[in-house]
């Protein structure tokens, strides 16, 4: 079959553009991410403003089926990417002759406590409305081997000695990624059934902190700690997520997942077995199938870690910059005269140099820049090692360090720079 994926580099949409190609099908990607793969048939497209059934005609030829996996969360066009969107893809699939459209909504979007849980719902009801042999998934959290948003919070909360247990937090009914991707075979056969809405959800319901639990033991740790979280303390880390979403940081700590998890993520997976005659495995069983690897958990600890390595990495070049301008600015201007510059050029230096300083840090913390900030604090790290050197060597000899302390700097810089992508 040749099959249009939309969110092919997403968690579910990477998985499912995998056993697609090794099942033999010719698979057509789309996604916004421009340099998220190399393979030819990949198409950068933002869905949000694809808003014009026209511009969707082109893709849809030859096309067989078409598979939407484009998801957004806080911070995105949510009602751009769920509802405006792909209902302009429905609207050329129907136009195109292209019948079997499989959409991936959310579990317990009816219930729409949250913009993201509405323009789901608004998202199906487009789907719906149109004469294809549509198919609505709504799965429950997707865990898997490999790991984004929720599934990723999970290893990362397993890594802390401590478990933070958030208030007024509903159960959930994990589900395998595994189970998700044969279902969206199964209903890419011929004679499959359509026009049919099914919850994708675990055969088990637990708390979201048993099912952190389960990953901690999974990575061979010793259970941790609980700490009921205050409302307060609860609040703060959700609006810090906000934060960072505005700061281009995709994180599944937010507002928005706030009410999401007070509404819980849970379903009646009876319907979805009794439909594909596959029953969905339980997360304990499905964990201790896949024994954990050093990767998962330096990953998992990794995850907690690389916030703090962002925010005080960045924090640190801005405070540098504003200590050389102001507390730290007669020292900056005695070494640059120690070292034979003259007043009105060493005060162009440290000026320079701290808004330099500045300019990188906002930029490592602003997602959009921060490769470019990285690289920039790289190089300049290693010029001040050789203006320092060539200056005023006997900074070497310093008790206090400031030419060594430059090497942890820069290799804190390689570390973030490792651990920038988030897929």
């Amino acid at each position: 079959m040749r099959i249009l994926l939309v969110g092919a580099t997403g968690l579910i949409g990477s998985a499912i553009h995998a056993r697609l190609s090794a099942e033999g099908h010719d698979c057509i990607l789309v996604s916004r991410h421009p340099a998220a793969t190399h393979d030819p048939r990949h198409i950068t497209l933002d869905v949000a403003r694809t808003t014009d059934a026209s511009k969707w005609k082109g893709l849809l030829a030859g096309v067989d089926a078409v598979i939407n996996a484009a998801g957004a969360l806080q911070g995105q066009d949510m009602q751009g990417v769920h509802v405006a969107g792909s209902a302009a893809l429905y609207a050329a699939c129907e136009t195109a002759g292209v019948r079997r459209v499989i959409l991936f909504s959310a579990i317990g979007s009816n219930d729409a406590l949250s913009d993201f849980s509405r323009t789901k719902r608004e998202g199906e009801a487009a789907l719906m409305a149109r004469e294809l042999d549509w198919v609505v998934l709504r799965p429950s959290v997707v865990v898997g081997r490999p790991a984004y948003g929720g599934s990723a919070l999970l290893r990362g909360l397993a890594a802390l000695p401590v478990l933070p247990v958030m208030p007024e937090t509903a159960a959930i009914q994990p589900v395998h990624l595994d189970d998700v991707v044969e279902t969206v075979l199964f209903f890419l056969q011929p004679g499959a059934p359509s026009r049919v809405a099914v919850d994708l959800a675990g055969p088990r319901r637990i708390a979201f902190s048993d099912a952190v639990a389960l990953f901690r033991a999974w990575l061979r740790w010793r259970p941790a700690y609980r700490l009921q979280l205050p409302r307060w303390a609860a609040s703060i880390a959700y609006r810090a997520g906000d934060v960072a979403q505005m700061l281009g940081w995709p994180t599944p700590i937010n507002t928005t997942a706030q009410a999401e998890m007070r509404r819980g993520a849970t379903g009646d997976p009876e319907p979805w077995r009794r439909l594909t005659g596959t029953p969905p495995r339980d997360l304990e069983v499905a964990l201790a199938g896949e024994p954990a690897s050093v990767q998962e958990r330096w990953f998992a600890q990794l995850y907690a870690l690389k916030p703090l390595i962002f925010g005080v990495f960045g924090a640190f070049w801005i405070a540098t910059g504003i200590i050389s301008l102001s507390a730290g600015w007669n020292i900056g201007m005695s070494l640059l005269l120690e070292g034979g510059l003259q007043g009105n050029v060493a005060a162009l230096v440290v000026t320079a140099g701290a808004l330099a300083d500045i300019v990188i840090g906002i930029a490592i913390l602003w997602r959009p820049l921060s490769r470019y900030g990285l690289w920039a604090a790289l190089i300049i790290s290693l010029t001040y090692a050789v203006i320092g050197t060539v200056l005023v060597p006997r900074l070497w000899a310093d008790p206090l360090g400031p030419m060594l302390k430059i090497w942890p700097v820069i290799m804190l810089n390689l570390v973030a720079m490792a651990i920038r992508e988030d897929r």
